[in-house]
């Protein structure tokens, strides 16, 4: 298992108003910290003294929680885990794994993170309830929906733009074991259907009703309306962060439940590669060079992003480590999953496929899930084929040894 992946178990937090407004203060000073550290990297310049490392920051953070009472009040622990995140970053960032660290808003950044977690620092009061010691607070309360996952090693506070309170603990998960039947599954992600898998299943992530959806279109209409600073503006972007937190939620629910369920059921689970950053990128191009279907696009794109594809596959990874394989899907919505014939007039609309060959009809997302499947099954079975019984074995002639 690898150590690096970590289970976030998030429950809702219940804090009364003075440890609400205490959190908000970490919350400011966390994103102070972090802010200042994004200012000292963006003065740099080649030729440039080198930006201060997180030890030289430390000791600036001690410099300036002496000189400033307001900072001094808040908890150091707090502020030395911006830093230490805000390292993190950056050295993902010189990795080419993430992008580089960026300002972080008030109302939009709220949280922080706190390390060292015992296990006398997460109580249990109730059948509904639990506690949670943070810095320079004390106990705040905390909704009991599941049991806390032992071997907690820190959690983070944060706040949505909807008003609500969560706290996540972070720890390393137990793998879902195996069911051991041999059976594998292909697994096609789209738009109209979610996810369609080779057993002729059809899995559509939740999002808002009709209703609902079009309420967050006037909410919005009336939200550009609104001036800028006025209580209106404030009670319309949080009625559409509520709206949009709901959809989230759904979709966050719908992807931990299919994952559970896939990695429970199959011993292999093969998933198309996609790239999803590309795919969900902007059309709107540049002054000189402007897009084309910009508005199409933009609707394809949320489409996309509200199927919930990426956090899938991510669930689907942390569950079943080293049992989910990427599969290159090229053609996979045009090649007949019975006779192999490829050809895009096979492809009859988004939900009828129809071999132009050998006649065979099935739903399309099926078709191309069932293609997956077989891809994946053939190239384990090449992978395999090549690795000799028993492991690796050097099969060249050695020298003998001297004491022979």
């Amino acid at each position: 298992m690898d150590v690096s992946v970590v289970l976030v178990s998030r429950f809702r937090l219940l804090p009364d108003p003075a440890q609400e407004a205490a959190l908000l203060t970490h919350c400011a000073h966390a994103r102070f910290v972090w802010n200042l550290a994004v200012e000292q990297y963006a003065h740099w310049r080649q030729g440039r003294t080198a930006a201060p490392g997180y030890n030289d920051q430390c000791r600036q953070l001690t410099e300036a929680r002496a000189a400033f009472d307001w900072l001094a009040a808040g908890s150091v622990t707090v502020q030395q885990q911006a830093l230490r995140d805000f390292a993190q970053a950056m050295r993902n960032f010189f990795s080419a794994t993430h992008r580089r660290p960026t300002w972080r808003k008030a109302g939009v950044h709220e949280g922080f993170r706190q390390v060292g977690v015992m296990p006398e620092h997460i109580r249990k009061l109730n059948r509904k309830l639990s506690a949670v010691s943070v810095p320079k607070i004390g106990w705040v309360r905390s909704r009991r929906s599941r049991a806390v996952p032992g071997g907690v090693r820190s959690y983070r506070v944060t706040r949505d733009r909807t008003g609500r309170w969560h706290v996540a603990f972070a720890a390393v998960p137990e793998p879902i074991p195996a069911p051991g039947t041999g059976e594998t599954v292909g697994v096609d992600r789209g738009v109209a259907v979610s996810a369609a898998l080779s057993t002729g299943e059809l899995l559509r992530c939740p999002d808002l009703s009709v209703k609902e959806a079009e309420r967050l279109v006037r909410l919005q209409r009336r939200l550009v309306r609104a001036k800028r600073g006025s209580n209106r503006r404030k009670r319309l972007k949080r009625a559409a962060a509520r709206l949009r937190a709901r959809a989230a939620d759904r979709r966050k629910d719908w992807a931990e439940k299919t994952s559970t369920d896939l990695a429970r059921r199959f011993d292999r689970v093969y998933v198309e590669k996609l790239n999803i950053r590309a795919m969900s990128k902007s059309a709107r191009g540049t002054v000189t060079a402007p897009g084309r279907n910009v508005r199409q696009k933009a609707s394809l794109n949320r489409r996309i992003l509200a199927s919930g594809w990426g956090l899938l596959a991510v669930r689907l990874r942390h569950k079943a480590p080293g049992r989910v394989d990427g599969v290159n899907a090229a053609y996979s919505s045009q090649e007949c999953s019975v006779c192999g014939h490829i050809a895009a007039e096979s492809r009859e609309s988004q939900a009828r496929f129809r071999c132009v060959a050998c006649g065979h009809e099935v739903h399309a997302d099926i078709n191309a899930a069932i293609n997956i499947n077989n891809r994946g099954r053939t190239t384990l079975a090449a992978r395999g084929a090549l690795q000799p019984p028993g492991g690796a074995v050097n099969r060249e002639p050695q020298p003998e040894s001297p004491a022979a």
